[in-house]
């Protein structure tokens, strides 16, 4: 019993992430990549099925095995990430945000930012559809 319970956790843990990650594509400030990140961590503890999905996902496995393999980031998502950070900040200036907002957030967005950039390019990897 507090296995299935424990299974039920890892597994609600996981599709929320994978919730939250794709409302991340379409909701400025909320990242898509950390969820998804949490969800391939939690998955397979709760459902391999999940897991395998998100591993050979056409769009979310190549991105996932590349961080888990390389740490390495796609050259083409890179511009796309620090485009959206700075959409964001946009977001938050034009809101009216006060300005210890967004200095904080410009700053914790240039961290990210500085990350991203500096993160190696993904090479190609092998098709892991097994």
């Amino acid at each position: 019993m507090r296995e299935s319970a424990l299974r039920l956790g890892w597994r609600m843990l996981a599709y929320g992430a994978i919730g939250l990650g794709t409302a991340g594509l379409v909701v400025p400030l909320l990242p898509t990549t950390p969820f998804l990140l949490v969800a391939a961590w939690a998955a397979p503890k709760g459902s391999p099925r999940l897991a395998r999905w998100l591993w050979h996902h056409p769009r979310l496995g190549p991105p996932l095995r590349a961080w888990h393999e390389q740490r390495a980031i796609p050259r083409r998502t890179k511009p796309v990430a620090i485009a959206l950070l700075a959409l964001s900040w946009l977001v938050l200036w034009l809101g009216g945000a006060p300005g210890f907002v967004l200095g904080t957030t410009a700053a914790i967005f240039g961290c990210v930012a500085t990350f991203i950039v500096t993160r190696p390019d993904a090479t190609a990897l092998p098709n892991a559809s097994q």
